[in-house]
């Protein structure tokens, strides 16, 4: 009877499942169970098969023995025969998508799956009959299978992932994918197809990589890329100025004499006390570089210079009334006048650019007043490298002290510096402070970068008085 058995059982039908893994290609969205009555009628012809097995094992052992072979194949066929007729039953009329009519609603033909076969991972509940999906190693009522970031169920051809988490790609895109904090647009994808963008190494500023080659504007402090929406100040010699460090700004020569002072006593402190008077003078580009050209000697930092201890007599234009801001974030009303320079000793003057941070301000002085001391002390004819590392040094030296301290003595004015009635630092000036710290660690140039690093190591190890000592006997820094 093994192939009357055969004959029977037929062919084994997988239910449908959908699918739905991120990508479906050319697949429909979604797959319904199989509907048709091949799946019933499977079961029914089991039904038969264990039904022919059991009497044929009835009649073993009842002591029925087969005699004739040929009369049990004829028995054999005609039952097998009157058997499948059996199995043609009428089909119910369809509709569709093979779907039975049922009044005047369209309902999927039932099929019976045992309960459990399908949860689903969203609410948790059967999924029964009807559409589903089959991703994340897990089933879903279409309706339930959602943007973690929207909520709306994923109908789209593609989803993304993080965190097991299924969005919309659009969805994705708005909540992780970085947007330029210059241009507020998406940055691109480079021909790899990965995002690449520029930022500073201290500040966390993300742009395009074309804002780099476009013409957008740097703040001549903080250096970081002036966002479109949001105007830097424009000053009189074509220089951009953020908000945030024209806070602390120092704009005139005036405004400056205070901090000034402070420096002075910086120097005292270390006794190394600079006996001549000095002129400060705040001044324009123009001006410094005018008056640059009017030096014999001196090193000058690349790409710009901010600062000059001259030695020579000139006249020089400095800023004396600080400007307003109008229409535009420019400078308005500006006042400079001449200033002729006298030469008594190897010093006739300091000149540092006009509109500068406080903290960026005093460190260019205190490294000129470096220049202007060793100068006075008969310190000459030193190496770039020696002479503007130790000047790098203590310059370094004076943010160091400014940023430990708990309050900016003698701030040039109210609008000069962001601090509280106590006289605390704003977060932004001190990590200002910190970058600009930062500038002088990481320079890269052989005669401010590498002599900067020397001259510290010298200090830290021998100290600033015996450093000193070296240099004015060797002209070097001892190692």
């Amino acid at each position: 009877m093994g192939w009357l058995s055969k004959i029977f059982k037929g062919s084994c039908h997988n239910i449908s499942r959908g699918h739905y893994h991120g990508n479906r290609g050319q697949d429909a969205n979604y797959n319904a169970p199989s509907t048709s009555r091949e799946a019933w009628l499977e079961q029914e012809n089991e039904d038969i098969d264990r039904a022919i097995a059991l009497s044929l094992l009835e009649d073993s052992q009842n002591g029925n023995v087969v005699i004739d072979n040929e009369i049990q194949v004829k028995d054999d066929e005609q039952l097998a025969k009157a058997l499948q007729e059996s199995l043609n039953v009428e089909s119910p009329p369809r509709y569709g998508n093979g779907i039975p009519y049922q009044g005047n609603t369209y309902q999927p033909y039932p099929v019976h799956f045992p309960m459990g076969f399908r949860i689903c991972a969203g609410c948790n509940t059967e999924i029964g009959q009807g559409r589903f999906l089959n991703c994340l190693n897990a089933f879903w009522h279409p309706e339930c299978f959602c943007c973690h970031a929207c909520s709306l169920p994923i109908s789209d051809n593609e989803f993304s992932m993080t965190g097991n988490h299924p969005y919309h790609k659009s969805c994705y895109k708005e909540r992780y994918h970085p947007r330029c904090e210059v241009c507020k647009l998406f940055i691109p994808t480079n021909p790899a197809g990965l995002i690449e963008y520029r930022t500073s190494p201290f500040w966390t500023q993300k742009y395009c990589p074309s804002h780099e080659h476009d013409g957008t504007p740097r703040c001549c402090s903080c250096e970081r890329m002036e966002p479109r929406d949001t105007g830097y100040i424009s000053l009189n010699d074509g220089r951009k100025l953020c908000l945030e460090c024209l806070d602390s700004a120092v704009m005139d020569t005036k405004e400056c004499q205070p901090l000034y002072l402070d420096i002075q006593e910086f120097y005292e402190r270390l006794n190394m006390k600079v006996e001549q008077y000095v002129p400060l003078l705040l001044v324009e580009r123009q001006a410094l570089n005018e008056a640059r050209g009017g030096e014999k000697n001196g090193h000058y930092h690349i790409p710009e210079t901010r600062g000059l201890c001259l030695s020579e007599e000139q006249t020089i234009r400095t800023v004396s009334r600080r400007p307003r801001f109008g229409a535009g974030n420019r400078a308005m009303g500006m006042v400079t006048e001449p200033y002729k320079l006298t030469r008594r000793r190897e010093v006739t003057a300091i000149l540092i650019l006009y509109g500068l941070p406080r903290l960026l301000t005093g460190s260019i002085l205190a490294h000129e007043m470096m220049h202007a001391w060793m100068r006075l002390k008969g310190i000459q004819t030193l190496s770039q490298d020696v002479e503007e590392g130790i000047c790098q040094v203590l310059a370094h030296m004076w943010l160091d002290s400014e940023l430990r301290s708990t309050s900016g003595s003698n701030v040039a004015s109210s609008s000069a510096s962001r601090t509280t009635n106590k006289g605390t630092r704003s977060p932004f000036e001190r990590k200002l402070g910190e970058y600009f710290k930062h500038q002088i660690e990481s320079d890269t140039s052989p005669v401010y970068g590498n002599g900067y690093r020397a001259g510290q190591q010298a200090v830290r190890k021998y100290g600033l008085e015996r450093t000193l000592d070296h240099i004015r006997m060797t002209g070097k820094f001892p190692y």
